[in-house]
C-alpha cells in the first residue's frame, strides 16, 4: 500500500522516534508499504517518520535494479571516518537539492526485520544514505545541515513554490 510522504515543514518530521520493540507481522507490513512507497517515489531511502510512523526504522536501496532492499531498525552509528561534501535531496523536501558535508565512511549497527543485530561498514552513497535516514529518526532534515544563508534561501524557494501550488 502506498503511504503518504510527509513534506517539510510538517511537524511530524521533527519528532525523535521511539525504538522498535516488537518484530511482528505489523512491522513487516510497515516495511513492505514503505518499500512500495520509496520505489514509487522514486527514492533510494525512506525513514518511518517521513510516512508519519514514530519508529526508529528506515530502508535503503541504492541498487540500479531496485532489488537490494536494506532494512535498518534501531540503528546507531558506531564509527565515522573522513569527510565528503556532495549533493543531497529528500523525498520530504521534493525538488530541492543542496551540498551537504557528511562522513565519508560509517560503521553502523542495527537490527533486521526479524530483530537480528548486524553491523555494516559503508562508504559512498550507502554511507550518505545511512546518515541522511538516521537524521530523520532524530527529527533532523538535510536542510538543518546547510549553512544558515543556504538554508534560508532553500526555505524561501519552498515558500514561493507553495504559494504557486507547485510544492
Amino acid at each position: 500500500m502506498l503511504l503518504e510522504i510527509l513534506k517539510y515543514p510538517d511537524p511530524r518530521l521533527r519528532v525523535k522516534c521511539k525504538p522498535v520493540d516488537k518484530f511482528d507481522e505489523e512491522l513487516k507490513k510497515i516495511v513492505n508499504d514503505m518499500a512500495e512507497t520509496m520505489y514509487n517515489a522514486p527514492g533510494v531511502g525512506l525513514a518511518a517518520p517521513q510516512v508519519g510512523i514514530d519508529k526508529r526504522l528506515f530502508i535503503i536501496d541504492i541498487s540500479k535494479e531496485k532489488n537490494d532492499l536494506k532494512v535498518f531498525i534501531n540503528p546507531t552509528i558506531l564509527k565515522k571516518e573522513g569527510e565528503i561534501c556532495d549533493e543531497e535531496g529528500c523525498l520530504s523536501v521534493p525538488g530541492e537539492y543542496a551540498n551537504v558535508t557528511r562522513a565519508e565512511v560509517v560503521e553502523a549497527v542495527a537490527q533486521d526485520i526479524n530483530g537480528n543485530e548486524f553491523i555494516i561498514k559503508a562508504d559512498g552513497l550507502m554511507a550518505r544514505a545511512i546518515q541522511h535516514e538516521l537524521d530523520h529518526l532524530n527529527g533532523t532534515l538535510f536542510l538543518d545541515r546547510l549553512p544558515a544563508f543556504k538554508r534560508e534561501s532553500v526555505k524561501k524557494h519552498i515558500k514561493r513554490r507553495q504559494l504557486a501550488g507547485e510544492y
